[in-house]
């Protein structure tokens, strides 16, 4: 898995199959108070241990900014803390249930939390933030389980269009040909599309082709999450449209023009154009002399239409140092502490108080804000990421296959695990 994977997949909706959903229970009943960390589980254990945290990041600029925030709250606190940038953190993680010796804290997206929950891998300390009110309320739903907010909100992302400028003016486009419609954003695909630059570059993957679903007016489950949609004409149709597109060459996966994923093909020039989150920002750091451009995926046949993500700091059921590590988060997810992570590498902060400064400083990424008035979220349902991942695997020969065929097996696996 790719340093982009990490984070986007995970950051920004979590796609990947955690063989720790299927794990036994990891929650072990520690005592709050008790050095030992045994006793009454339902209290934070409390102990000398120092901390490690998780992280799948997008890159260096990501990995320094919570390695550096982490480091000032340890040398306040006087608990020690270390970060481990996962290589691939959905194995590693994995890996630390299995041994009995997970991180104490870690990104988990909200497509993750139902199976971690069920099997007592994760604390629930949502309800013991002070902070609590002051998350969105739609985040802080996608974090909730059975009745229990389990984890902060770290921040969220919604996919938006972002054009080389460079290759855009060298194509002879101006900001009135920036695409507000599929037929536009296929003619100024075609025009960028030249040597070994394609004109739109992206993930093969839902959590990228799935904007284009939204735009048709598809999700794959119902906005309560109780019926699978996922064979919809609309998402039919979605599919079709990116397909006639990867055929004629104007459209290209990642992996097809030999990228890890979106950000860096685009970094590279090797896609003028790109779908990604607010993460890009800090990835394309080590692509100085690339100038992007952030305006809104054009609207489908239904109109507008993206997708949003996000990811919560996962508390380990089994950690003996919880509350360290709850007084961690809330530092984490301070209004300050998330601007400063938005300077960093851009995402937005998961807190309302913070949404007026992160306007003000980032005005050429707003549009990724206005997009969370229509985004979608990725379903939530205990098994549907399992069932994404085995789409995933299906979208890879899109360009190939039937989209029907594609979304009736997308439809029969949801089915077994919706409602």
């Amino acid at each position: 898995m790719t340093r982009h994977t990490a984070r986007a997949l995970l950051a920004t909706g979590g796609l990947a199959v955690v063989a720790a959903l299927t794990l036994t229970g990891c929650g072990s009943g520690f005592d709050s108070g008790s050095p030992s960390g045994s006793g009454d589980a339902g209290g934070l254990t409390s102990s000398d241990d120092a901390l490690t945290i998780m992280i799948g990041s997008s890159g260096d600029a990501e990995t320094k900014a919570v390695q550096d925030a982490v480091a000032a709250w340890s040398k306040d606190s006087g608990v020690k803390a270390s970060v481990v940038p996962a290589t691939d953190l959905a194995q590693q993680l994995s890996q630390g249930f299995a041994a009995g010796s997970p991180p104490d804290l870690f990104y988990l997206g909200s497509d993750q939390l139902a199976g971690f929950a069920e099997n007592g891998s994760l604390k629930a300390y949502g309800d013991d933030l002070t902070n609590k009110d002051d998350f969105y309320p739609s985040l802080v739903q996608n974090f909730t389980y059975d009745g229990s907010f389990y984890c902060a909100p770290k921040d969220f992302s919604t996919l938006q269009l972002v054009i080389n400028e460079n290759l855009w003016t060298a194509a002879g486009l101006t900001d009135a040909d920036v695409p507000t419609t599929w037929d536009q954003l296929a003619s100024v695909a075609a025009k960028l599309t030249s040597g070994s630059t394609k004109g739109l570059v992206f993930g093969g993957e839902y959590a990228r082709l799935g904007a284009f679903m939204a735009q048709a007016g598809g999700r794959l489950v119902s906005a309560d999450g109780k019926t699978a949609e996922a064979n919809s004409d609309a998402n039919v149709e979605a599919l079709t449209y990116v397909q006639k597109h990867l055929q004629d060459g104007t459209f290209a996966y990642a992996s097809d023009v030999g990228a890890g994923w979106g950000g860096e093909a685009f970094g590279k020039q090797l896609g003028a154009m790109t779908i990604e989150g607010n993460w890009i920002t800090g990835a394309l750091g080590d692509y100085p002399d690339v100038k992007a451009k952030v305006v809104e995926l054009p609207a489908g046949p239904a109109g507008k239409g993206t997708l949003q993500f996000t990811n919560c700091w996962g508390m380990a059921a089994d950690s003996p140092n919880q509350k360290a590590a709850l007084d961690l988060v809330q530092y984490l997810t301070s209004a300050d502490q998330q601007l400063a992570f938005s300077k960093a590498f851009g995402p937005m902060p998961s807190v309302q108080s913070a949404a007026d400064e992160w306007k003000s400083d980032n005005p050429d990424l707003v549009a990724f804000l206005t997009g969370a008035d229509y985004a979608q979220g990725v379903p939530t349902n205990k098994g549907a990421a399992d069932v994404i991942t085995d789409f995933n695997a299906q979208l890879e020969s899109l360009k190939t296959g039937d989209p029907k065929s594609i979304l009736d097996s997308v439809q029969t696996n949801l089915e077994a695990v919706v409602g």
